[in-house]
């Protein structure tokens, strides 16, 4: 398959979301995060299931509307949460009796509809960079982007199974020490330019000194961004390692969009000795392979990660085409990902703080590949176009689903550019990065690469715990 076509959501709405579907891909995640409950039967009410659910989907999921009627809010361990299809709305959330528990709103098909990204699926609207835009989601349509709202999902069950067993129920920790874990990673887009913003500032200026002194240092010194063992002794500092995706396409995009500005063999070298020192290397798709499965299987062959490696993967402008890219990083074997997050905006995309396989649209399954969510971006934080925080707001603003994260055992997907490790940065840069380092450190948090939280992952479903 060279470049895939998008598939018709129409065709592969009702077979692929089954209530059955539903049911078994949400009960999947749910008792990867609490291995205690399966034990226990769940399901709709009717089946004679030990924690039943209300039904309230109605025939939603058999339709291809991008969105559902709006969510109720009600509270749950001191969060309003908002649940989609609630029809129980005057009911109590839980009605227990000796035996068994109802669940009286349909938090499996919320939690589907969430964690699906049922949302980016059936839906039309794309950026200029073919996404699906952070403004037409019903994250912000609800004012919910920081709240994990499968986990608080996932919550109301683990209490219902708790009730009918009796027993506490706990998720798995990453570490046997850390309450939650921390991915640190490095998109690789630039190591030649920076020199260009401050050139071209003097040339609005016409200020000619300072633009000639920059072409000075452009070929004289080396560039402030040419700093990958610099970002890595920065990472060490807090006893952390980082995962470095590597990009290597050199040319633009047809459209002008820029991809790498170096070779990736000009830095082959050097990226093999900050993996022996444990960093990890992983594939930084160009544009255009999220939707073309022989440009991304040649550009995964160059940082020499062939089908039976296990290798990560994070797509360049963070593309993402739901109903094409997913099966193609299954196809390509990739064992994880960690392109989800929103460009515009921190938080969750799919509301779960936790890693997730992605929902198999034509055949009703979760794929096989691991999603780990990206929560942060250093550019979303200050870009023109996005956030604009001053550098004295990133870490509050943070905080609060930074203590989500910590609440459910979850984890925190930084990226930080190698470029912002520049000191010449002094809004999204090396202070900034600093500060939120030592926040997590001082949260006892365990620092993982990708490949660390597929196997954490793994022995989560196999219920190793070694």
């Amino acid at each position: 398959m060279a470049s895939a076509q998008y598939v018709t959501p129409s065709r592969l709405a009702s077979a692929a979301a089954s209530t059955q579907a539903r049911l078994a891909y949400i009960l999947l995640h749910f008792r990867v995060a609490y291995p205690g409950a399966a034990e226990v039967s769940i399901g709709y009410e009717g089946t004679g299931s030990q924690v039943e659910i209300t039904a309230g989907a109605g025939a939603f999921f058999s339709q291809t509307s991008s969105y559902p009627p709006a969510p109720t809010w009600r509270e749950w361990r001191g969060r309003r949460v908002p649940f989609f299809f609630d029809v129980a709305l005057a009911a109590e959330l839980l009605k227990f009796s000796s035996e068994r528990v109802v669940i009286q709103a349909d938090i499996i098909s919320g939690a589907f509809y969430l964690l699906s990204g049922w949302q980016e699926y059936f839906s039309e609207a794309r950026d200029q960079h073919g996404r699906f835009p952070f403004q037409a989601s019903v994250q912000q349509r609800y004012g919910f982007v920081t709240l994990p709202v499968v986990n608080y999902y996932f919550d109301v069950l683990k209490t219902a199974v708790e009730h009918v067993t009796g027993r506490k129920l706990h998720s798995r920790r990453w570490t046997d020490e850390a309450p939650f874990a921390t991915f640190v990673t490095h998109d690789i887009d630039n190591l030649h330019s920076a020199w260009k913003a401050p050139a071209k500032a003097a040339l609005r200026r016409r200020d000619w000194l300072a633009f000639g002194r920059q072409l000075w240092l452009r070929f004289t010194q080396p560039d402030a961004w040419d700093n990958l063992e610099h970002v890595q002794a920065t990472v060490a500092e807090h006893d952390a390692k980082s995962t470095f995706f590597l990009l290597p396409q050199h040319q633009p995009a047809p459209n002008g969009t820029p991809n790498a500005d170096y070779r990736l063999q000009s830095i082959w070298r050097r990226m093999q000795s900050l993996q022996a020192k444990g960093a990890e290397l992983a594939l930084h798709g160009s544009i255009g392979t999220a939707t073309n499965a022989n440009r991304l299987r040649g550009e995964a062959s160059k940082i020499n990660a062939s089908e039976s490696d296990t290798c990560g993967l994070r797509f360049h402008y963070l593309s993402w085409e739901p109903r094409i890219t997913p099966q193609l990083v299954d196809q390509l074997h990739f064992a994880f990902d960690s392109t989800l997050g929103f460009a515009e905006h921190f938080g969750f995309r799919h509301s779960y703080c936790l890693p997730f396989y992605p929902f198999d649209f034509e055949h009703g399954r979760a794929h096989n590949f691991l999603e780990i969510p990206l929560n942060v971006m250093d550019a979303t934080l200050h870009h023109p176009k996005y956030l604009q925080l001053q550098p004295t707001e990133i870490l509050p603003a943070l905080t609060p689903m930074l203590q989500e994260i910590e609440r459910f055992g979850g984890i925190f997907t930084l990226l930080w550019h190698n470029e912002n490790f520049d000191p010449a940065n002094e809004l999204t840069g090396p202070r900034q990065f600093h500060a939120i380092m030592k926040y997590l450190r001082s949260r006892n948090t365990a620092f993982l690469t990708g490949s660390e939280i597929l196997a954490a992952q793994n022995r989560r479903v196999t219920g190793d715990s070694h």
